[in-house]
């Protein structure tokens, strides 16, 4: 993800700078600030293939998109704005709507809009998601009145989608091209659905994108409950109403493996982080596979040694003695 902060500019300099990035990185806008003394202002930005990714931070101002401006560029997105920090107001065709951290909104970059964001000294913060017209599979009319109107993202897809995006923000230095490629057909698939959830148009989502998205929610369960010793097939699938039968084909046509060996690796994985952690290095081994639902101790040995070839006791002493010889 590249950075570039308007703080690296004169102060004179950095509102007219604002204005040139983001008309060309988001779309141009009539922007009119505040004040009119100092801009301090970020954006981070990722490109996953032909979706892109922007983090932003700015202060109060107003961002006006005319039809002149239409006229001149436009590069038929929709736009989904996830607001993370500070107050926003959005107005576009005949819906307007006051954003606070946690919610979501559509805009079109195709149609006039009117945006408000923030105080003088309350930043607002949003994570930007660019979706061109081609790759979101649901009928124009039907997004179009979404814009502009307040998406909370604390249950269901939305929430998927939220997680999903903060994660790629907080990940980005970690993330090579080939992961990018990977992730951008995810993103979609998360945008879509949260889209076809708020519209009530799942019918016209195609079946693997749906498909996509429950592997997805069943996998965020499953990390969500890992220390329950009641999480098992068919309690994850009463939990996503589907059958047994159901779930266990959901996790052999997408992930290739079996839901009982994704419950176990991601016990595991956990297990050995713990166990590398210095701040559980007073915590017994039995303790750590405890925390993670492994509550027979024999049974959490064993697959330890069978996944990383030797015993939770051995690989902590190792990490030991190794820290040992590099302090000498």
């Amino acid at each position: 993800m590249i950075e570039v902060r308007s703080t690296d500019l004169p102060v004179s300099d950095r509102f007219d700078w604002w204005c040139a990035l983001t008309a060309q990185d988001l779309v141009p806008t009539r922007l009119t600030r505040a004040r009119s003394t100092d801009f301090p202002a970020s954006m981070r930005h990722m490109q996953l293939g032909q979706i892109q990714v922007s983090a932003l931070e700015f202060p109060a101002l107003r961002s006006e998109r005319t039809q002149r401006l239409i006229r001149r560029s436009d590069p038929e997105l929709w736009m989904l704005a996830f607001v993370t920090g500070g107050g926003m107001a959005l107005e576009q065709g005949h819906n307007g709507t006051s954003l606070r951290p946690g919610d979501l909104v559509l805009y079109d970059t195709s149609r006039p809009f009117d945006a408000f964001s923030g105080v003088p000294d309350d930043p607002s913060c949003a994570v930007l998601l660019h979706l061109p017209r081609h790759a979101v599979p649901i009928r124009e009319q039907r997004l179009r009145e979404l814009t502009a109107r307040q998406m909370p993202s604390d249950s269901g897809p939305a929430a998927l989608l939220t997680g999903f995006l903060r994660g790629l923000v907080d990940q980005a230095a970690a993330l090579t091209e080939a992961h990018r490629a990977r992730l951008a057909p995810a993103v979609v698939d998360l945008a879509t659905a949260f889209l076809a959830d708020v519209a009530g148009v799942q019918k016209e989502v195609p079946v693997e994108t749906r498909q996509a998205v429950l592997v997805r929610a069943v996998k965020k369960f499953i990390v969500r409950n890992l220390a329950d010793t009641r999480l098992t097939p068919p309690a994850i699938a009463a939990a996503h109403h589907m059958s047994i039968r159901q779930l266990h084909l959901l996790f052999q046509n997408y992930e290739e493996t079996t839901v009982g060996a994704c419950i176990r690796e991601e016990r595991l994985r956990r297990c050995r982080a713990d166990l590398a952690d210095p701040r559980f290095a007073e915590r017994s081994i039995q303790q750590i596979g405890a925390r993670w639902g492994f509550h027979d101790a024999a049974v959490f040995n064993r697959a330890f040694k069978k996944r990383y070839g030797i015993s939770p006791g051995a690989y902590r002493n190792g990490l030991s003695t190794s820290g040992q010889d590099d302090a000498r």
